[in-house]
């Protein structure tokens, strides 16, 4: 039976809205979910419950998980955190990604403890740029009339009773960040119920008024005047619930443990532990946080009678047969679409559509032949569908983006699987499955995102979508699936990843930066990969004037799907240093396609591909570069050494290496990459090995650390003591204390110019401490701040040097910045 174009389109526009608010659960997850029976059981209770909270901070993992999970799982209220950014500016404990590439892999972190919590999630458009020290230089950043308007628009679209912020609004020596979120929500929950504020989003929802803002904090957190808690609303985050198995706080660490890029792996505890809210606006409680809104079925016109369908629903229901449930869920069902309340309409539909599913047994799953394809093509869908119980499920049909729909008229029996074959064409116009917020270029402080309806949205939504239109005992309900990529892994077993939609072609460099030393060309190879069979095109390179490319252009002749082509460019410089961009394009039919492939895999979260565009930092350098042999301890995240194998260094990574006298010796010079001191665990016995290396005559540097989890506190052989003291303005003023000393002057004489161009900030933890056996070099400050002279400790140590430097080399040297490969030579180049 077919449904009319109006039900259709009523159904669609309700399931849409709803997933709004629950988008972790359901909207982007992979595979189709199972519930067990008291998952089943969870959810139903949560039937009873209507009521929202927000939870606001700057960052992944600023949330308090514990609060979440509590007001989640406990309250049952929908719960969703906020984040303004996505790390983007943040450091990385698992591998070499950062920028743009790290804020998409803590996106997934925050998704999939969201999915842990029970929570969902959203952000502002708002970019980490790095660590901030006052709400002033962030809001001048971000643009704050931009990122408080997103705010707005998620307080309006979310419709949360309560709103928590993670920090206050009181500026100390806390991130900038963190205290400009706080100052953020306090002004969105009074804007977002003025309609003069923000009037362009009305034309999409209404405005809306919280009741209550809250500060969740904690005695230890709050000033010295105001220890005592007697004031504050406290939770148990520490209790224990049955249903699930585990406590709130046990939940909570298990979610906070997805922040793995951040090294946050949290440990559960059982027990009372509490947790506190402060009152900062609206309507004040007294004993219960939701005593000033009704969160039950009152709060709408028809709802006492769902709440006791609802009760009747509970005390029935059979944990041993949760089918048992579904006459009694679709009479819920029906009451439900009889509400004039639009908003609580949607969001219970789908709460009730979900159990259905899960009470029945009802799998829907549509999988792809291979993870992509692109605009134009046509691939061979596989629909399978089982109902697992004794309901009568009929699968109507499916309707498919671009208006495209298959009838199915399938009878499901009790567990007898059903598979169904569709051819269907991707649109020609259909868009490439970018991270939404990466795909047009951006400034520093903000995505470019214009669609007011994709602003706060984790993630993009799947390259294909269909609708899942059954008939369940009489009863239309309509189901949203998106299309994946399933194979078998032999040692994961059944492995799923997202299927998107890319171009027919891809380039990816041989190097994202190059580095010319001197007059003559330099080689710099390309991979083309074709993603559609029989591709063909021109493929060039485009420079800036003064730079030349031989050949200026390949023809691509017919390629097979899937395989790769190696190309070599020889680029020439011109003369006097420069830094420039190179960007590979091909041609095909007329369109242009200047796309890189970049695949994130991590096995915490699923497969993401970003598809930037495909270009070539080249510099230009006036430098002189030694003949030194270096060994070098990585740190995590540390693309250093790439870029002094670059220089025409020989780098080897000695992380693994037998620290005898014999094997340390045959290097010149042994650098510690970035927090190797916090993350190298050999280290903490084997600092001694290279303090002697340097006492027999080599150049031991040990780049920045923090100052809090050194594995070994002696970081030098002299007293080195760190802060966490930064410079996080990238232009401020660097001055010479030391303008004859070796580091300015040999091999390369630096002048100011050589700190033109740095990026996010200067450096970071600087030691605030050390012994007078040290030469200091330069000095630097952020503005109105105690000058900073510990950026490059140099000293001699036995027949060798030492040298501590807290500068920000890890950020500015894989981007290429000049001056900074003219100092850190100058470093390397060091003897007594």
């Amino acid at each position: 039976m077919e449904l009319t174009n109006n039900a259709v389109i009523k159904i669609f526009k309700l399931t849409i809205a709803a997933l709004f608010v629950s988008i972790s659960f359901l909207a982007f997850c992979q595979k189709p979910p199972h519930y067990s029976s008291a998952e089943v059981l969870h959810r139903m209770q949560k039937l009873n419950v209507l009521g929202n909270v927000l939870y606001i901070a700057a960052h992944p993992d600023d949330e308090n998980t514990a609060m979440i999970t509590y007001m989640a799982n406990e309250a049952k209220v929908n719960t969703a955190y906020f984040s303004f950014t996505r790390g983007d500016g943040g450091q990385n404990l698992i591998g070499p990604e950062f920028g743009d590439q790290l804020g998409v892999i803590r996106t997934q972190e925050l998704l999939a403890a969201r999915r842990t919590d029970r929570g969902a999630q959203y952000f502002s458009r708002a970019i980490d740029f790095g660590y901030s020290k006052n709400p002033e230089e962030t809001f001048s950043i971000w643009n704050k009339e931009e990122v408080l308007g997103d705010l707005v628009w998620i307080i309006r679209k979310f419709r949360p009773d309560i709103l928590i912020t993670r920090f206050n609004t009181i500026p100390t020596n806390n991130h900038g960040h963190h205290t400009a979120s706080a100052l953020l929500a306090a002004e969105a929950f009074d804007l977002a119920a003025d309609p003069a504020s923000y009037p362009e989003q009305l034309a999409y929802v209404q405005i809306w008024q919280p009741k209550t803002l809250y500060w969740n904090t904690y005695p230890w957190f709050r000033s010295d005047y105001q220890k005592d808690t007697a004031d504050l609303l406290s939770v148990d985050i520490g209790k224990f619930n049955q249903v699930l198995g585990m406590s709130y706080s046990e939940i909570s660490a298990l979610s906070r443990s997805n922040h793995k890029s951040q090294g946050f792996g949290a440990t559960g505890s059982r027990g009372l532990r509490k947790e506190y809210l402060q009152y900062e606006k609206g309507t004040k409680a007294v004993g219960n946080v939701f005593e000033v809104t009704d969160i039950s079925w009152a709060r709408v016109p028809g709802g006492v009678k769902i709440q006791k369908l609802v009760d009747q629903l509970l005390l029935k229901y059979k944990a041993e047969n949760p089918s048992a449930s579904l006459p009694a869920l679709l009479e819920i069902r029906k009451n439900v679409q009889l509400l004039r309340d639009e908003f609580w309409k949607e969001i219970k539909t789908e709460e009730v559509d979900a159990l259905i599913a899960a009470v029945t047994g009802l799998y829907v799953e549509i999988s792809a032949p291979d993870y992509y394809s692109s605009p134009g093509d046509s691939i061979l869908l596989q629909v399978e569908a089982i109902n697992r119980s004794s309901a009568v499920i009929t699968l109507d049909s499916i309707s498919w983006p671009g208006s495209f729909s298959t009838k199915a008229d399938i009878d499901l029996r009790n567990n007898a699987g059903q598979t169904l074959k569709v051819k269907y064409a991707i649109s020609p116009t259909a868009l490439f499955s970018h991270p939404y917020w990466l795909a047009e270029k951006h400034v520093t402080g903000l995505f470019n995102v214009k669609d007011q309806q994709t602003i706060g949205m984790a993630e993009s939504r799947p390259a294909v979508e269909a609708r899942i239109y059954t008939t369940i005992m009489g009863e239309k309900i309509l189901f949203t699936r998106s299309v994946i990529y399933k194979m078998n892994d032999p040692v994961k077993g059944e492995f799923y990843r997202p299927f998107v939609i890319v171009p027919p072609a891809f380039v990816s460099l041989s190097q994202k930066v190059m580095l010319f030393t001197g007059d003559n060309d330099v080689k710099l190879g390309a991979d083309v990969r074709s993603v559609r069979e029989g591709f063909t095109g021109n493929f060039s390179l485009s420079l800036p004037t003064g730079w030349k490319a031989n050949p200026q252009q390949y023809e691509i002749t017919p390629m097979k799907k899937g395989e790769i082509r190696h190309y070599e460019f020889s680029i020439l410089p011109p003369a006097g240093q420069q830094s420039v961009e190179g960007i590979a394009h091909i041609i095909s039919e007329g369109r242009d396609y200047a796309y890189e492939y970049v695949e994130l895999t991590y096995d915490h979260i699923p497969t993401q591909i970003l598809m930037p565009e495909s270009s070539v930092k080249l510099v230009k350098l006036n430098i002189t570069v030694g003949k030194e042999k270096i060994g070098y301890l990585s740190g995590p995240g540390d693309d250093v050494p790439t870029a002094l194998k670059q220089l025409g260094y020989s780098v080897d990574l000695i992380n693994d290496l037998d620290f005898t006298e014999e094997k340390l010796d045959y290097y010149d010079v042994i650098i510690l990459g970035v927090r190797s001191l916090n993350t190298v665990d050999r280290l903490r016995n084997d600092m001694s090995k290279l303090f002697e290396f340097a006492s027999r005559g080599g150049n031991l540097i040990v780049q920045y650390n923090t100052s809090q989890g050194l594995v070994n506190n002696q970081i030098m052989p002299y007293k080195v003591q760190l802060s966490r003291n930064r410079v996080t303005d990238e232009v401020s003023e660097v001055r010479f204390l030391n303008p004859e000393h070796p580091v300015l002057q040999y091999p390369n004489k630096i002048s100011k110019a050589d700190f033109d161009g740095w990026i996010q900030e200067r450096g970071l933890y600087f030691p605030d401490q050390w012994g007078t056996e040290f030469q200091t070099v330069i000095s630097m400050n952020d503005k109105g701040e105690t000058p900073l002279d510990g950026g490059i400790l140099v000293a001699d140590y036995g027949q060798g040097k030492v040298i501590h430097t807290s500068l920000s080399w890890f950020r500015q040297l894989p981007t290429g910045v000049p001056g900074a490969y003219r100092i850190f030579v100058n470093l390397i180049s060091q003897k007594q």
